[in-house]
């Protein structure tokens, strides 16, 4: 018989989730560093000369990537329900360095032709696979090292990680936009440097995660005889909970993927800022964005999940199409500001607490795989083409279109959030520990 988990101290939540913090920092900053130097590279690996069509294909590879997070959040997740949190993590860093480590050697399209874009599609799979481990264990392992009173606010800088990742690679640009290279260069061969950066950081950060202190929850169950732990089989239990992660995802990875990742290219290509304004509004955009994360966590812990779900789904329904609308005939800086931060303050009330609400829907000896490749399907279909469609109805004459599918993806999963139970007051996790009810 398996003894009941003991809640760890508070210095070990601490160390842990500082720990498990800094390496998805990094998971991420390599993960969007594509997206961010992607109006750099496009015509390096892509020859037209059309550029909204280079940066077509360019984020159809970046949506090929997303298409492996499912295999990632199926294998990672088995493997961290098996295996242990703390290796799984450890592993995924690991395949980010690579892919990372591709990228930056990659010769260009005039150099070896069609096998610079197929290289290219190597690597981001290799990310994909790693980045849709990534985020169902991290998710994991931060909800299950917090205690009861702050889940939510501990469990939010998970977000305001990766957030601080896809910050760092926009501030990297900034910097060798502004400081260091000319634009001939960042085009030429300036583009290659986050990458290294990148790769070198997953090494390091590799062997600092060597050191997590492995979850109680996972501790409890890791010698627990039941063979489907970790499995499809043992996820195929628990039919209600993964439609629910499917469904409350879907609209707040569209609208997060459109108000981060995308937005730099909108501004460039529908509001005609230039490339180094459009990479500045951004960046200060997310550096707000990052702080509001803790904030609504915290708020979480107080009044619940379930609360601030519904407030995402009601005024990004109301808001997205106006603030769209406004920003495609904004060309002054502050203005563009101000509206992608109001969109951004309606999406903190999901990506803040988005991760602890999967984490409770589950139990421990499936939870990694529950919480890991449900939502990777779900941001596979829905965040990772996001950018793609925007850009093929731009293409065709319809950019308007997009934000009502924007808006329909948020009225989806406002349904969603209506019918679910709130997770504070029924937490899988809380069932593990004793003297924390």
């Amino acid at each position: 018989m398996n003894q009941t988990a003991t809640a760890p101290t508070t210095a070990e939540r601490l160390k842990s989730i500082i720990g498990g913090s800094m390496g998805n920092l990094v998971e991420w900053y390599d993960w969007y560093a594509y997206s961010s130097f992607s109006l750099y590279f496009s015509d390096s690996f892509f020859k037209d000369t059309d550029p909204t069509v280079r940066l077509l294909n360019t984020a159809g590879i970046f949506a090929i990537g997303f298409l492996m997070r499912p295999i990632g959040g199926w294998l990672m997740g088995m493997f961290a329900d098996k295996k242990g949190r703390k290796t799984a993590l450890t592993f995924s860093v690991l395949l980010m360095s690579l892919g990372s480590l591709i990228i930056a050697i990659i010769p260009s399209y005039d150099s070896i032709g069609v096998f610079a874009p197929l290289l290219l599609l190597l690597a981001r799979m290799l990310q994909g696979i790693s980045v849709g481990g990534e985020y169902g264990t991290s998710a994991t392992y931060l909800s299950e090292m917090a205690d009861k009173k702050h889940r939510g606010f501990y469990s939010s800088f998970q977000y305001v990680t990766l957030i601080m990742g896809q910050l760092l690679a926009m501030g990297v640009l900034v910097l060798l936009q502004r400081v260091f290279l000319s634009e001939d260069q960042l085009h030429a061969w300036g583009w290659r440097i986050p990458f290294v950066v990148g790769a070198m950081l997953a090494i390091i950060t590799m062997y600092l995660r060597r050191s997590l202190k492995e979850s109680s929850s996972y501790q409890n169950q890791k010698n627990s005889a039941n063979p489907l732990k970790g499995t499809l089989r043992a996820l195929a239990q628990h039919p209600r909970a993964v439609l629910t992660v499917v469904g409350l995802t879907l609209g707040g990875t569209v609208a997060f993927y459109t108000f981060t990742t995308y937005m730099q290219k909108f501004l460039v290509d529908t509001s005609k800022f230039s490339k180094p304004e459009a990479s500045l509004i951004s960046t200060l955009s997310l550096v707000f964005f990052m702080l509001l994360q803790p904030l609504f966590g915290l708020l979480s812990d107080r009044i619940g999940r379930k609360p601030l779900l519904v407030a995402f789904g009601i005024l990004g329904t109301l808001v997205t199409i106006p603030v769209l609308n406004a920003l495609s005939n904004t060309h002054e800086a502050m203005p563009a500001f101000m509206l992608i931060m109001l969109a951004l303050v309606v999406v903190s009330c999901y990506t803040s607490i988005n991760a602890v609400v999967k984490a409770e829907l589950f139990p421990a000896n499936v939870r990694a795989l529950g919480v890991g490749f449900p939502y990777a399907i779900a941001v596979s279909l829905f965040g990772g083409t996001a950018e793609y469609i925007a850009l093929y109805l731009k293409s065709q004459g319809h950019p308007e279109w997009f934000f009502y599918y924007v808006t329909v993806c948020i009225f989806i999963s406002l349904l969603i959030y209506g019918t679910m139970s709130d997770t504070r007051k029924s937490s899988k996790i809380e069932d593990e520990y004793t003297g924390e009810v």
